[in-house]
């Protein structure tokens, strides 16, 4: 009784505070970490990243990062005020970096901190291609995916401790089993998944946003058909991984594309750049 009671609290309050809206999607989403709490820390953080970073400034690759990352989020703006989220990006720092490294890869951090290696402007090829990356940094920018990572990350550490007392009249070794299987099954059974829908997710909305802002949003699976030919071979079965498959993200991007342009034409986009 004891135990069901516990996981009874749990499922009522994981109720209670999935209540913020993502204004892309219309669904309520997993999320009682506020932009109060979390951007202040983003920002102090993305600027210890940048004192140890070797940025890249004042060359051509660096200004289209820049000017690239400012149109889709004055497209992101655009999308949001029509659907009725004016003001949604007041507390956002925009801010988009090029940094010296050979990897090929991006990050955004909460808040609208975005950093763009060097080493993906060779997968990028060009503008779209680049467009492809940074809309879709931007995306889990916008759609609070950081803040909904940390909360889900603090139910599974409420749910293991809630499991651990539930438990703690067994044996010793009916505790590790608990304590093995939880981690292991919410790990890939939720956390995983959870991550990898972020990740699909983040790729719609950039989609469309890139597309409002005139680049095209059918050279994305492009971006991606590249990344594959580069890559090793070596990347861990989809349901092991924090990301989609490749092979699901071309198709994904592929299927959504005509999504994307028929979204920016009411935006009165009819042409990419």
């Amino acid at each position: 009784m004891k135990f069901k009671n516990t996981f009874l609290w749990l499922s009522v309050l994981l109720l209670v505070v999935s209540c913020k809206t993502n204004p892309f999607t219309g669904e309520s989403n997993l999320n009682f970490v506020s932009n109060d709490q979390l951007f202040p820390a983003s920002f102090e953080q993305y600027n210890q990243f940048l004192d140890e970073a070797d940025v890249v400034r004042g060359t051509e690759e660096a200004r289209m990062v820049q000017n690239l990352g400012q149109d889709i989020v004055n497209a992101a703006e655009r999308y949001l005020n029509a659907n009725g989220y004016q003001g949604f990006m007041n507390d956002f720092r925009w801010e988009f970096n090029l940094v010296q490294d050979d990897q090929a890869n991006a990050f955004a951090m909460p808040g609208g901190k975005v950093v763009i290696y060097t080493g993906i402007l060779d997968e990028a090829q060009n503008k779209n291609g680049l467009a492809t990356v940074m809309a879709h940094e931007i995306a889990h920018a916008l759609a609070d995916h950081g803040a909904q990572r940390m909360s889900a990350a603090q139910l599974q550490q409420l749910g293991a401790v809630a499991g651990a007392v539930a438990v703690s009249g067994e044996s010793q070794s009916t505790q590790q089993i608990f304590a093995q299987a939880y981690g292991l099954g919410t790990t890939v059974g939720v956390m995983l998944p959870f991550s990898r829908s972020h990740e699909a997710e983040a790729d719609r909305i950039g989609l469309t946003l890139m597309a409002i802002a005139g680049y095209d949003p059918r050279e994305a699976p492009e971006l991606w058909q590249r990344m594959q030919a580069n890559s090793s071979g070596q990347a861990p079965p989809e349901f092991l991984s924090t990301h989609p498959s490749t092979q699901s993200r071309i198709n994904n991007l592929t299927q959504w594309a005509p999504e994307a342009i028929e979204e920016a034409r009411k935006y009165g986009v009819t042409s990419f750049k």
